[in-house]
């Protein structure tokens, strides 16, 4: 048990250095650790700009080894992510491919737009995601790959590449940063390093990938099997496959929260199984009282961000709105600049239009309710910023 608390502290540790920074994509960088460990594969869905790709090169440098990026395209050939075929060998009649540098010899992988690939490049992928094999003419080898991200603007309306989507048991959907921590933002992206000066390394993911493995699912697996029941009273559909591998999240949880056994504070990343965003909210609502068991200390953004959602989204509101309001209406101390008050009252209006735009007006929480009004007054308005 020492070597895994030793990979869970490097990992921890690891993972809070790529987070830093990264305003409000902690818990991104947090789900694919998770996904890693369990041996499973994360879904990005946001517009451009949301960072989606820093959020993978820095979980991919938290977690070292081999790392493979590319943007596909409708044009992409699979040679540009498998390898090219080697020429001199097939003028022997024998189709090999060169796979160095490539996908098939990455354990972290990164494919941008991914539903965009050709049939013969998901195709492909497939086997790789699914067996950790590649397969093409007569090359047949062993992939080390640990976790792939893919990342796309919008979930596929096609059939078949919904069913393609569902190989990725992981699902994060991003939105731009909100008002009320544009400045985080600028801070964070102008001190974003390239070198993060803690990292872990692929032995610990392995190490804590075979503690995982090993976890005791016996007592928990009533609780997931009432959670899903719920899910499916409640209109959210599980497909099977995805059913039987949320136990591999459930269990890399566990070990990552310092467990060999699974409890009901490890089931948060069921959430993140469902397949859409407004599935993940009916699922939070409807699993609430399950999910207020949720405890890690290693994932806690993550954790947080599963199982709370909203009510995470209102205390964050409210911690900042408090901030805003408790610091006060600056004055002008120097002609040239911007003014520093209209500053505030736009980072207060900030903070309004995010709790309009997520909570309806009868559903506030309670902490939010009169902060909303105090907030309100503030900026002289009375009714719901649009």
């Amino acid at each position: 048990m020492e070597g895994i608390d030793q990979s869970a502290r490097a990992l921890r540790g690891a993972l809070a250095e790529a987070g830093r920074g990264l305003v409000e994509r902690e818990s991104l960088v947090e789900l694919i650790a998770l996904a890693a460990v369990a041996g499973e594969h994360v879904l990005l869905i946001g517009p451009p700009g949301t960072a989606k790709s820093e959020v993978a090169r820095r979980a991919a440098r938290a977690v070292g080894g081999r790392y493979f990026e590319y943007l596909l395209g409708r044009f992409t050939e699979p040679g540009e992510i498998f390898g090219p075929v080697d020429l001199r060998k097939l003028r022997e009649g024998v189709v090999e491919v060169e796979t160095t540098g490539m996908l098939p010899e990455a354990d972290v992988a990164f494919l941008d737009e991914v539903f965009l690939g050709s049939t013969a490049i998901l195709n492909t992928l497939l086997g790789v995601l699914n067996e950790r094999t590649f397969r093409r003419g007569h090359t047949v080898m062993r992939c080390p790959l640990r976790v792939c991200v893919g990342a796309s603007n919008a979930l596929p309306d096609d059939g078949a590449l919904a069913a393609f989507a569902d190989r990725f048991l992981v699902r994060a959907f991003l939105d731009p940063v909100a008002d009320a921590r544009l400045e985080d933002l600028l801070a964070g992206a102008w001190n974003l390093s390239d070198a993060p000066s803690h990292t872990a390394s692929l032995a610990d993911l392995d190490t804590l990938s075979a503690a995982a493995r090993r976890v005791d699912l016996d007592a928990v697996r009533p609780h997931l099997a009432h959670a899903v029941r719920l899910l499916r009273k409640h209109g959210v559909q599980l497909s099977d496959r995805r059913t039987a591998r949320v136990q591999r999240l459930v269990a890399a949880a566990a070990v990552m929260g310092g467990r060999s056994v699974a409890t009901a504070a490890d089931l948060w990343p069921l959430v993140a199984a469902v397949p859409t965003r407004d599935e993940q909210a009916a699922a939070r609502a409807c699993l609430r009282d399950l999910l207020a068991q949720t405890d890690n200390a290693a994932l806690h953004a993550a954790a947080e961000s599963a199982s709370s959602g909203p009510l995470a989204r209102a205390r964050r509101l409210a911690a900042e709105g408090e901030t805003l309001l408790a610091a006060g209406a600056p004055t002008r101390t120097a002609p040239d600049g911007p003014d520093p008050h209209e500053a505030w009252t736009l980072r207060l209006e900030g903070v309004l239009r995010e709790i309009d735009a997520g909570f309806a007006p009868g559903v506030l929480p309670a902490d939010l309710a009169p902060l909303r009004a105090r907030l309100a007054a503030a900026v002289g308005r009375t009714e719901p910023v649009t």
